[in-house]
């Protein structure tokens, strides 16, 4: 079965195996789910910008995929460039939820790689979470330091067998915020990027599971008053993957909400800790998480200069201990950006993808793929709790 349903001229061609997809077992609920997405697409003011067609495969015998046409995906976001869609749709998704709501939804539907949803509710929950993750970001800020670790100690506890846990009685999503966003506090507390993007993205699943999986919510809760996930058993639990090194993303694709590294190509300065790379999010309109300065979050360009700089400010202490110094990362980062010729000469090298782990060779800071949240619905949930 392949049924197309053309919202546009004739010309268009089929979309690609990208985009949204939902699907099923059976073929009204399939049928539903379309209506669904259709009215809200409808109403947001991008239905008629979208292909639909109804499909079948050896995994699913009934999906309907959803992707933007190709007249207005060639002209807003050409080579799936996602950092000008806010510019082409002329959306304000710093004031506007449901601008931010538009954009995530309209990087998706150009997905080189399909977002594969087994329902209508499991695509809203995951575009809520990403909604959250965005806003949350926004909001936080961290002290930056290597070797310090700390949490507010009202709501939260160590111990070296099980990480940072909640103290038993306290909301796990308001001990999220007090950790991460200093207006609930008015401080800042040491993190490093990798394990505060951890953080917001567990409070971003945690804000949705609160009202659309409270028994999963609770578990979570109840989890974390006794041992932290983190690292490579947060990625496991928590994360779905999408790009690979055989086939990358293209360098310029973000969808809001995504998380993803910068890997500082440069092996001398790598050596210094924390500055093996940079974890961020991209919050949409060109510009990625700064966790040191919020209020100054980076775009493509200046997050590749300042990266590149780290191997002009990296010196050894007495002891012979690496470190960088950040001043002078920003003195030659305004420079650069003055520099129209030493700046296209640095991108030129920053924008290529990264080399493998271990290797320092032609590679630049771009990685092949990012990462967001699993599906989080009570009937069709794929996040798995370690017992």
């Amino acid at each position: 079965m392949h049924t197309e349903y053309h919202r546009i001229n004739n010309s268009v061609k089929l979309p690609v195996n990208g985009g949204i997809v939902i699907f099923g077992e059976v073929l009204a609920h399939i049928a539903t789910a379309q209506s669904r997405l259709q009215a809200q697409l409808d109403q947001l003011g991008i239905g008629r910008q979208v292909v639909i067609t109804c499909e079948s495969s050896a995994t699913h015998p009934c999906l309907v995929r959803f992707r933007l046409d190709e007249h207005h995906a060639q002209k807003c976001a050409p080579h799936y460039d996602t950092t000008q869609l806010c510019t082409n749709f002329q959306l304000d998704t710093e004031n506007s939820q449901q601008d931010l709501l538009r954009e995530i939804l309209l990087a998706m539907l150009l997905g080189p790689v399909a977002f594969e949803f087994p329902s209508y509710d499991e695509l809203q929950a995951a575009v809520r979470v990403r909604l959250n993750i965005v806003i949350a970001s926004r909001k936080t800020a961290m002290a930056f330091d290597t070797a310090a670790a700390e949490r507010p100690a009202d709501c939260w506890q160590y111990h070296e067998d099980t990480g940072f846990t909640i103290r038993p009685g306290n909301s796990l999503i308001t001990s999220l915020i007090k950790a991460t966003q200093p207006e609930a506090t008015g401080k800042l507390f040491s993190f490093s990027c990798y394990r505060a993007t951890e953080y917001v993205i567990l409070l971003g699943i945690a804000q949705e599971m609160s009202f659309s999986n409270p028994t999963l919510y609770h578990q979570l809760t109840q989890h974390w008053t006794h041992k932290a996930i983190m690292s490579g058993a947060f990625h496991d639990v928590f994360l779905r993957e999408y790009g690979t090194v055989e086939s990358p993303l293209p360098s310029h694709y973000y969808v809001p909400g995504d998380r993803l590294w910068f890997r500082n190509p440069d092996s001398y300065s790598s050596d210094v800790p924390g500055y093996e790379g940079s974890w961020v999010f991209y919050l949409g309109n060109g510009l990625f998480k700064n966790f040191w300065k919020h209020d100054q979050p980076y775009t493509l360009t200046t997050k590749c200069i300042e990266i590149f700089h780290w191997r002009n400010a990296t010196y050894q202490d007495q002891q012979g201990e690496l470190h960088i110094d950040e001043n002078v990362v920003a003195n030659h980062v305004r420079e650069t950006l003055a520099n129209q010729a030493e700046m296209e000469a640095i991108l030129a090298k920053m924008m290529r993808l990264r080399d493998p782990q271990g290797v320092y060779a032609q590679g630049g800071c771009i990685d092949s793929s990012r990462e967001y949240p699993r599906w989080v619905c009570p009937d069709t949930t794929d996040i798995v709790l370690p017992g």
